[in-house]
């Protein structure tokens, strides 16, 4: 961190910057506060001569939504962006997004600080980073984002700050005819092959970042600079300072065949099964860095805001030419790097000779495209902040330009042509070696072959083989909205490097047209594309814009997806995925039930339809002030539950109690509304009601919420969600929460029973032998539901509570708010397996449901779907739908569902329904 530079924007939006935290390639970050409500921000400001190139700031944009659509957890949500610009060197706000501040180091400068990591941290770090990976592989996306500086490490755990190439980038450049040249500093066999990234690519960079971590470098170091291509594609990765314990699971993430990686989601449970958070509890980072993030933490929060007058002078001064500064405020030469204080200077090795100087007319390297010093371009006279500790290790082989640390202990050899990292846009020109950058020092990144402008010119000294790029294909149609959901920036490569950037379009965003339905032909075949990516969907419904969203989906007879909303019903075909009709009179009805075998019943504020499930046709019709005559005004809550043909709700109705007659003299009294409730058991077949049972009335406006949560051959047992109950019930209830019995037959209320200390908001459910499953604290208990009697308890995870569980056969599958996700025998409460869905942050826990064959079991919550085994827990696939990839584009927030039927399960997020095959 360093103190503002004369050219450093003052204000970005609401935020005052107070200090440059560090810059990379393609932007520079500030520490900024929002001066009306004293929040700290972390701000990520392109660089104006980027910014200025339209296929940059809609690439910026894109990869901050992507951050958006991720937050949570190890990814800071986003506070704020600026508004796009084209030409911010004209005086327009610049290109920016601001984060919450979070004190963290850089994984560069922890290096540089402590050393290593010791294993357990090297645990954590790779474990937050495997859930981010694992979330954004779930979606069919590659991140591209990973780099030493694009890691930062935090009290808590890690975070992540960059969400595609532009973040990452070594060097980025603006090229004639708006062409946009960025390189990447970390390539993988598959990038210098010149195949297609992939999900594979990022744990290839994975375990380059925690082989980085564990030894202080990069496992390909040995060797030429420019034989380095060759070595990340042949040579055996050199793991033997890595910790024993993590050293196989390294070497498998650098495996060069893609196939043979891990996924994500298997890197983060081998490093932590109770998750990154879970490991991380009490503390992570060794004494040195702990200390260093608080100093951090302690001098953002001394840092003045400047006065108004001042701030104007600042930035009025920006277009002056800097005075001269005092000799001992001017930088040091960047040409020299400097050595730590008190170190002794090896004897120059042999083979640390300077190598020739590149040629004249090399190009200047843009950005940070430097020796990782930090101090190229540094304006004179800016004043730097101390450092918190010692400089990094000196590298053995101080030649090497594969992994410099953040600052060499030696003075540096004289520059020498080294290939540049794979171009990510075809230069207009043949590319002249260049010196490497790469952000915030650390391992530099690995240089590509050399790649010329045509097939025909020769290689130049050092240079690697000649390699043909493509031409960018021309810009695809622009998307519609539900393609545009589907396209999950998907990343492919072309030749070495992979994305072609230029002219203005972004080439190779994947496709939305996959497995789209089709109205003739049979779902197409599943297929597998990456181990523990979601298989292909058998069809993709997007629900139209133009209409209103969904409140409530429904299966009909395996037949019929039923989605209700604010203007209609409508009705998709589960085989195709094909809309077939849409009938106005089930606007806001409630999820729609099987009528027999003919018909689809669907309750709506006012009245039951028995649907067509053809065309839709509503075929009979019973409004409740005809079924419900004696209750004038009634109004139906939501459905209780149902069994057959059987369903239960509650209702309630406003009656007027008049003032008994006063006494001689006396004024009379005034009339009292009165709300009665009633719970209702009606049978949807015979279209009659069977028994209605007076209650006591629910929070305003009346009609209480409940929830059938066990059927029993003589009774149902009820839960009344707490939402609905009077303040009065809450105080009698005196903290705990209550099940009522009612008698099948007549709805007689048999009694009322409380268990153990369950809360009015424990999840609880319960099964037809009589065993009730409460959340009690943060453990799980099992009572007789006659007589309250515990029956067993399962421990849960500290500050965490249990979901709703899902009972199936001889097992109880169990959710945790701590999103961990498992299966109890309901006869012992034996633990039988537990695993994470590896998302990160809090909320209610997963949602879950089971396959028809309930071999599969699905997790789903507002973040991710994740799909296990019900039997041993094995995490089989995860799917995330991120949006829309236009910076434009509508955020999507709500949670995901899923509905289970044969061998398929629909996930649905908001407007998108997607249909899966499963076990």
């Amino acid at each position: 961190m360093e103190a503002l530079r004369q050219d450093d924007p003052r204000r970005f939006g609401r935020f005052t910057a107070l200090a440059r935290f560090d810059e990379g390639a393609s932007a520079v970050r500030y520490v900024a506060r929002d001066i009306a409500s004293g929040e700290s921000a972390l701000i990520t400001a392109a660089r104006p001569e980027l910014a200025a190139v339209p296929v940059f700031s809609r690439r910026f944009q894109a990869e901050a939504r992507t951050a958006e659509r991720l937050a949570g957890g190890w990814v800071t949500p986003p506070l704020d962006t600026g508004d796009p610009v084209e030409t911010p060197a004209d005086g327009a706000e610049p290109l920016w997004t601001a984060a919450g501040y979070v004190p963290a180091l850089p994984l560069a400068e922890a290096i540089g600080i402590a050393g290593p990591l010791p294993e357990r941290a090297l645990r954590i770090l790779g474990a937050g980073i495997a859930e981010i990976l694992s979330r954004v592989h779930a979606a069919g996306s590659v991140l591209q984002g990973l780099a030493p500086g694009t890691v930062l490490l935090a009290a808590d755990g890690p975070r992540l700050t960059a969400f595609g190439p532009l973040g990452a980038a070594a060097s980025a450049e603006a090229g004639p005819g708006g062409q946009l040249s960025v390189r990447l500093g970390y390539l993988t066999p598959e990038q210098i092959e010149g195949k297609e990234v992939s999900a594979a690519s990022d744990l290839f960079v994975l375990g380059l970042l925690l082989a980085y971590a564990a030894t202080g470098t990069t496992p390909f170091t040995e060797g030429p600079a420019e034989e380095a291509t060759r070595r990340i594609a042949e040579d055996e990765p050199e793991l033997d300072a890595v910790p024993e314990e993590l050293r196989e699971l390294i070497a498998n993430c650098l495996a060069k065949d893609p196939d043979q990686r891990p996924t994500a989601g298997t890197v983060a449970a081998e490093l932590a099964l109770e998750g990154a958070a879970g490991l991380a509890r009490g503390g992570w980072l060794p004494e040195p860095l702990a200390a260093a993030v608080a100093d951090q933490e302690a001098r953002v929060l001394a840092l003045e805001v400047p006065e108004e007058g001042d701030a104007e002078a600042a930035e009025a001064g920006q277009a002056d030419t800097p005075a001269a500064a005092p000799e001992d405020a001017r930088p040091e030469d960047p040409r020299t790097l400097r050595e730590p204080e008190g170190a002794r200077t090896a004897p120059e090795p042999e083979d640390a000779r300077p190598l020739p100087a590149p040629p004249v007319d090399a190009p200047a390297p843009s950005g940070n495209a430097d020796t990782g010093n930090g101090d190229i371009g540094e304006d004179r006279g800016t004043t730097r902040f101390l450092n918190t500790g010692p400089r990094p290790p000196q590298n053995d082989r101080p030649t090497t330009q594969l992994a410099l640390p953040h600052e060499l202990t030696a003075p540096a050899p004289a520059p020498h042509p080294v290939q540049p990292a794979a171009p990510l846009a075809l230069p207009a020109a043949p590319v002249t070696p260049q010196q490497p950058g790469h952000t915030h020092g650390g391992p530099a990144p690995y240089p590509a072959a050399a790649l010329p402008a045509g097939p025909a010119g020769p290689a130049g000294p050092g240079q690697g083989p000649m390699v043909s790029l493509p031409l960018p294909p021309a810009p695809a149609p622009a998307p519609d909205p539900a393609a545009s959901r589907r396209t999950l920036l998907t990343i492919a490569a072309a030749a070495v490097g992979g994305l072609i950037v230029g002219g203005g379009s972004v080439a190779a965003l994947g496709s939305g047209d996959t497995a789209r339905a089709t109205d003739d032909k049979p779902a197409p075949k599943p297929r597998r594309t990456l181990p523990g990516q979601a298989p292909e969907p058998r069809w993709i419904y997007a629900h139209p814009a133009s209409e209103a969203s969904p409140l409530t989906t429904a299966l009909w007879q395996d037949k019929l997806l039923v989605v209700t909303s604010e203007s209609q019903a409508s009705a998709v075909d589960l085989r195709t995925g094909k809309r077939l009709w849409q009938r106005a009179d089930g606007a806001k009805g409630q999820a729609a039930l099987a009528a027999g075998a003919e018909l689809v019943f669907v309750a709506s504020p006012t009245e039951f339809l028995w649907l067509s499930p053809k065309n839709g046709k509503v075929v009979h019709r019973v409004r409740y002030t005809e079924a419900f005559d004696d209750l004038p005004g009634l109004t139906v809550g939501r459905l209780a539950g149902s069994s057959g043909p059987v369903i239960w709700f509650t209702g309630s109705h406003t009656v007027t109690v008049k003032a008994p007659k006063p006494k001689k003299g006396k004024k009379k009294g005034k009339d009292k509304e009165v709300v009665e409730a009633y719970f209702f058991a009606y049978d949807i077949v015979q279209r009659k009601e069977l028994w209605r049972t007076p209650v006591p009335a629910g929070r305003a406006p009346g009609t209480p919420a409940y929830r059938v949560v066990a059927e029993r051959s003589a009774d149902v047992l009820v839960r009344q969600d707490a939402v609905s109950l009077t303040a009065a019930e809450v105080k009698k209830a005196k903290g705990k929460g209550s099940v009522r019995s009612f008698d099948q037959k007549t709805g007689k209320l048999l009694w009322t029973r409380q268990y153990g200390a369950a809360s009015p908001e424990a999840a609880t459910s319960g099964d037809e032998d009589g065993t009730l499953y409460a959340a009690v604290g943060q453990d799980l208990q099992a009572f007789e539901a006659d007589t309250t009697k515990p029956l067993w308890r399962v421990e849960g995870s500290a500050g965490s509570v249990f979901g709703t569980p899902l009972i199936a056969g001889p097992l109880i599958h169990t959710t945790e708010r701590s999103r961990l996700v498992g299966a109890v025998e309901r006869e012992s409460g034996r633990l039988v397996w537990r695993r994470s869905t590896e998302v990160p942050g809090t909320g209610p826990a997963p949602s879950l449901t089971l396959s028809g064959s309930e071999k599969t079991l699905i997790a789903a919550d507002a973040v991710q779907v994740t799909a296990f085994s019900a039997a041993d827990g094995e995490r089989l696939w995860k799917f995330q739908d991120i949006g829309s990839a236009d910076p434009k584009g509508e955020t999507v927030s709500a949670s995901y569902r899923a509905l289970a039927f044969g061998e398929t399960v629909v996930v649905q997020r908001d407007r998108s329904f997607y249909a899966f095959p499963v076990a």
